[in-house]
């Protein structure tokens, strides 16, 4: 069942004699219980986006409807009652500082009027369930990144909510934080079937944890799918750059296969993705025997996506023409992902 669903929605600010478009014509739909990744670099228009989910900013054009209701039609009283099924997690953590951590998860539960010792047992429940038993007594200033932004996903937590929304929710973390988080926010997922939409221009944080992905730039969504499909078969320029940061960070503006095939010039380069279990069968080795290729891996990995495997390699393929292009055949009749230097 959709829990989200936007059908061209557009948002224009106007500011002084000019029109700022932030979102552009943007379709797409969450699924309840999924993890929804919305990548895209710094102006994309991904926190506009993640404001209209929220009522926080007005739709100027398209439908937008959350929960089976439709946010434009909201009056203020219904609105306010809607936003109690929308947790907001924020990058900056946005604690406040002069309350402990206990008080700061029972916030949104005294602005919605919730006894006192029913709001005293929810933050408790939900102490535990973010790793943060015993520290209900101190105050943000005592507490390391990572646990502040537990604090903040409990205090998100606090009213029940069907819907989390991550704003860069892990942007200010070092990687092994950033891990932990996310791992937290996967649990989430799985144990209270809270449905999660993030938005992020780091696509380690969608590889990691979500279900699936799309991808913004200059407003528009110009590519989304499953993350293992995206990840394997991105179709934009943008969707590469992305992918290839994850894959080959020292890859920064170049092309991949344009940037290795500079430094090895006596073959054929090429791009081999495997998928699932193919990632762990032996088809270089296959391949070598039945052709008279020599084949050299210049670079390569395999991560995990979603409890499958996603592997990728640079390989430098020397040998006849006619038997290199056998090979590469080879390679895409099993299944592989085939990308060459120079093929269109």
């Amino acid at each position: 069942m959709s829990l989200i669903s936007l059908k061209k929605v557009t948002k224009r600010f106007e500011v002084k004699n000019d029109t700022i478009l932030a979102v552009d014509q943007v379709d797409f739909t969450v699924e309840e219980g999924e993890i929804f990744g919305i990548v895209g670099y710094s102006g994309a228009g991904k926190s506009t986006l993640l404001r209209l989910l929220n009522g926080l900013e007005e739709t100027t054009e398209g439908r937008l409807t959350v929960n089976q209701q439709e946010i434009a039609h909201l009056k203020a009283k219904e609105l306010r009652q809607f936003r109690k099924d929308i947790g907001m997690i924020f990058q900056h953590f946005n604690l406040l500082w002069s309350r402990t951590v206990l008080e700061n998860i029972m916030l949104p539960l005294e602005l919605a009027k919730v006894p006192a010792d029913k709001r005293c047992e929810r933050a408790e429940e939900l102490l535990h369930l973010v790793g943060l038993d015993g520290r209900g007594s101190a105050y943000p200033g005592q507490l390391s990144g990572g646990q502040k932004q537990r604090v903040g996903i409990a205090r998100a937590l606090a009213n029940h909510p069907k819907i989390l929304l991550c704003d860069e929710a892990t942007s200010a973390l070092d990687p092994q934080t950033t891990d932990e988080v996310l791992q937290l926010l996967k649990q989430i997922n799985q144990d209270l079937g809270v449905t999660i939409v993030l938005i992020t221009h780091e696509m380690h944080v969608i590889r990691k944890i979500c279900h699936k992905v799309a991808v913004m730039e200059e407003g528009k969504i110009v590519e989304q799918g499953n993350v293992m499909e995206v990840f394997s078969h991105p179709k934009e320029e943008v969707t590469k750059r992305f992918v290839q940061q994850e894959t080959f960070p020292e890859v920064v503006e170049e092309n991949t296969l344009d940037y290795f095939s500079k430094n090895y010039t006596q073959g054929k380069i090429a791009q081999l993705t495997f998928r699932g279990e193919k990632s762990k069968h032996p088809i270089l080795s296959q391949v070598i025997k039945e052709f008279d290729v020599d084949i050299s891996v210049i670079q390569g990995q395999i991560q995990e996506i979603n409890h499958s495997s996603f592997g990728t390699l640079i390989v430098e393929l020397t040998g006849e023409e006619e038997e290199i292009r056998a090979a590469l055949n080879k390679f895409i009749l099993e299944g592989v992902g085939v990308e060459v230097v120079g093929d269109e």
